[in-house]
């Protein structure tokens, strides 16, 4: 069974932003990592060299191949602002067509300028790949079941308390 090989790293994302030549990548950068950020209620965390990443989730395909990967993402590539947003690429065909000038491609967006699309319409599209990996990959990676026990025993406690 083939891994991903695209793993969390240590690396700040502030950091890699906050490296990009180009200041209009930079800026839509900011603005895309604070939209997945609300969406998905998760930090933004680097995964390998160049994709900025927000939650974690497990999946297996049907070949057997499986791994960890963030919920949604994003890449600064140097020919457009690459998203990664499983499922509603592929079944958002109604709001892609209000969306404005982008390009896509399997569970992709590539985006040259925010400027250029529907801001709303994009945080519609984040949020509904949030919603499809969460439901149909209710499995969640190591990482992120940690911090949900922690809070459900919390939880608990001050049930408990009250």
């Amino acid at each position: 069974m083939a891994e991903n090989k695209t793993k969390v790293t240590t690396a700040s994302t502030s950091d890699f932003i906050g490296g990009l030549a180009d200041a209009q990548r930079r800026s839509d950068c900011k603005k895309v990592a604070k939209l997945m950020q609300k969406a998905t209620g998760a930090k933004p965390k680097m995964w390998g060299p160049s994709i900025v990443g927000f939650g974690s989730y497990h999946y297996t395909y049907e070949s057997g191949r499986s791994g960890d990967g963030p919920i949604v993402g994003f890449s600064p590539r140097a020919q457009a602002l690459t998203l990664y947003l499983t499922g509603a690429v592929q079944g958002g065909d109604k709001l892609l067509g209000s969306l404005g000038k982008f390009k896509n491609g399997k569970g992709c967006l590539y985006i040259k300028r925010l400027e250029e699309v529907d801001e709303t319409v994009l945080e519609q599209l984040v949020t509904r790949s949030v919603e499809y990996v969460r439901k149909t990959n209710p499995r969640r990676s190591e990482a992120e079941r940690r911090p949900l026990r922690a809070r459900q025993a919390t939880s608990r406690l001050s049930l408990l308390n009250a």
